[in-house]
């Protein structure tokens, strides 16, 4: 298994990130936005296995239905991504204009319409410009085989909406490699995935095996990341696999996707909208897991705690709120709490004079932890979230206009 993040290498300089053996890109303008890529195309060569997870929202986008049933068939092959144009609340056209897409970019690779997947994200009423979007697939048939030369960073910048920067991960098991791409800072409270996520394999692994792996992944890494608490209507993730560098330990592969997920998520919560920290709460002894994640995204969406973290004030007291918010909790005794920003104990202790001094210079880190225990079972949860500034109302107030 490889470090995403070696020493010595940054942002944007992910070693090894290339695609596994088998998959190609394609990105380019199709006048979704001004200037800049803003389609995507990922696409298995040789046959695949898939599993995806979608949005729970009840207004999920068109993008969302028609890649819910494509997915169901665990065989998908390819991801197109539509970024600056959500194509949600857009009626039965937005609906048609999300299955021409599809049958355009099957066209072009040669596919079934159902063997693809297609991802929106951006502005929610607004139709897609389907004129632009013919000319560029028309463009880009014309181009043939000779426009797939992206790379894995080519298409996580393609994807990106306000986005600071691409989100990329890379692990390897055994000769087979995992490779991520990811977008997302905004409307992040996932209730299955998040935002846009891909993975890519050449790994050999059954469907079933796949679905159960990605399940797994997901329920501690990305259902554990909240920036604002607002659930997309576009969320997607969803891993294609096509046995090119041959059978894989599923256990093994299983590891390996759930650590690039983490990987993932805390890179979607540290470029949360506005933000300048990455928070990172975690819960144990609680009653179980279920109770430990509620409470800990209690701690982690508070505006008064993300508030006071952005400002590195230490005004502990807001994370005791934050915990006893939940009434439905009864089991929660305060007696038997403890809070802690890394391994300063807050609560109960009576922090010193010293102690704040020490607890403001631990919450101007880039990244700031807070432990609560409480003190009811073996339950434990970490999550994963950012600070809020001034500048997540100001993406958001002028994000249209």
């Amino acid at each position: 298994m490889t470090n995403n993040h070696p020493a010595g290498v940054g942002a944007g300089e992910v070693e090894g990130l290339v695609w596994p053996k088998g998959f190609r890109a394609y990105t380019g303008h199709g006048g979704l936005r001004e200037r800049g890529d803003d389609i995507s195309i990922v696409a298995s060569e040789l046959p695949a296995v898939s599993a995806a997870m979608f949005t729970r929202s009840l207004f999920a986008g068109p993008a969302v239905v028609l890649s819910r049933a494509h997915a169901a068939e665990r065989r998908l092959r390819a991801v197109v991504t539509l970024a600056q144009n959500a194509n949600v609340a857009t009626g039965r056209q937005g609906a048609e204009n999300a299955a021409e897409v599809v049958g355009r970019v099957a066209g072009l690779l040669g596919i079934p319409d159902d063997e693809v997947l297609i991802g929106a994200t951006g502005v929610i009423g607004r139709p897609l410009p389907m004129d632009a979007i013919r000319e560029h697939f028309e463009g880009a048939a014309r181009r043939g085989a000779g426009g797939f030369g992206a790379a894995p960073l080519d298409v996580a910048q393609a994807m990106m909406t306000t986005d600071t920067r691409p989100k990329t991960a890379v692990r390897m098991v055994g000769d087979a490699r995992i490779v991520g791409v990811a977008k997302g800072v905004g409307m992040l409270e996932p209730n299955m995935a998040t935002m846009l996520a891909y993975v890519v394999t050449d790994a050999g692994i059954g469907a079933a095996e796949l679905d159960s792996a990605l399940r797994a992944a997901v329920d501690r890494t990305f259902n554990c990341l909240s920036v604002d608490t607002d659930t997309s209507t576009s969320d997607t993730v969803a891993v294609l696999a096509n046995g090119a560098a041959g059978p894989v330990d599923p256990v093994a592969f299983a590891e390996a996707l759930a650590d690039l997920c983490l990987d993932l998520t805390r890179q979607l919560a540290s470029d949360g909208e506005g933000a300048t920290k990455l928070l990172r709460v975690t819960v144990s002894r609680a009653r179980d897991a279920a109770q430990a994640r509620r409470i800990a995204k209690s701690v982690v969406n508070s505006p008064l705690v993300k508030a006071a973290v952005h400002g590195a004030d230490p005004n502990w007291g807001r994370v005791l709120m934050a915990i006893g918010k939940n009434t439905e909790d009864r089991d929660i005794v305060p007696a038997e709490v403890t809070v802690s920003f890394g391994d300063i104990e807050v609560y109960p202790a009576e922090p010193t004079a010293a102690v704040l001094d020490a607890l403001t210079d631990t919450m101007r880190r880039d990244e700031v932890e807070i432990v609560v225990t409480l003190g009811l079972g073996g339950g434990e949860a970490t999550v994963f979230g950012c600070d809020l500034s001034a500048g997540y109302v100001r993406i958001n107030a002028d994000y249209t206009s």
